[in-house]
């Protein structure tokens, strides 16, 4: 959208901005309004925008998935990432600057908060800050009921078998989404982050000690295999 500053024409009793000086560097290209402005909706903030995408994410998300996601310049997004992780880290504000009010963001800062916005495999996703994993993970585990589920326990087996395996290549073997089921066995402990895959970014699970702990064994080497286990195929046909 254009407005009539961008149009070249000024309102009545409005002055004209001041000619810069030759040689005067050119400050950075602010935008009042934004794809992200709906007509009849308030106005969205873009670091706010990306706060709430981030916060449901599950894999990290590459800066240019997050300029598609807001329909915003992906030079606009770093910098809006920049200004998140500075605020999370206390040592900023976050809020898109603006050219239609004063800056009211001073106030906030200087508070470090428990969690960090953390780039991974090429990707940013939210993680709790290293001083509180500990705290946060005795939290999680007294939380959690001691029985898994079914759909809990199919998923332990492939990311024990497969391992390092993404959460797509499990949703594919099991043939259903398996976000929340791996949530639960990370919050567990049972499973944890090892790797990402260079190709896509995707997060790689594998097993924890602590699954080990509770088997019995000292190596996933030690699981037994698993052919003896499935179905030989012949079920349904008459044998001689």
């Amino acid at each position: 959208m254009t407005t009539e500053a961008d149009a070249g024409g000024f309102r009545d009793g409005a002055d004209a901005p001041p000619q810069r000086a030759a040689g005067e560097e050119r400050g950075p290209e602010l935008s009042i309004v934004t794809p992200l402005d709906v007509p009849g909706q308030p106005r969205l903030d873009l670091d706010r925008a990306l706060e709430a995408i981030l916060f449901i994410a599950d894999e990290p998300q590459g800066v240019v998935q997050l300029a598609a996601a807001v329909a915003r310049p992906v030079a606009e997004v770093r910098a809006a990432i920049a200004r998140l992780k500075a605020d999370y880290d206390g040592t900023g504000t976050s809020g898109e600057p603006r050219t239609d009010v004063a800056d009211e963001g001073a106030a906030a800062r200087g508070i470090r908060r428990g969690f960090e916005l953390r780039e991974v495999g090429g990707g940013w996703r939210f993680y709790v800050r290293a001083e509180y994993d500990t705290l946060v993970a005795d939290f999680v585990l007294t939380q959690s009921s001691s029985t898994l589920s079914q759909a809990a326990l199919e998923t332990l087996a492939v990311i024990a078998y497969k391992q390092p395996i993404s959460r797509s290549s499990i949703a594919a073997i099991r043939a259903v989404n398996v976000d929340s089921v791996v949530r639960t066995l990370l919050g567990r402990g049972l499973i944890t982050e090892v790797d990402t895959d260079a190709e896509t970014g995707a997060i790689l699970y594998g097993t924890t000690e602590l699954l080990l702990t509770n088997l019995g064994i000292n190596s996933v080497d030690e699981l037994p295999h698993i052919s003896p286990l499935l179905d030989d195929g012949q079920g349904g046909f008459d044998l001689d």
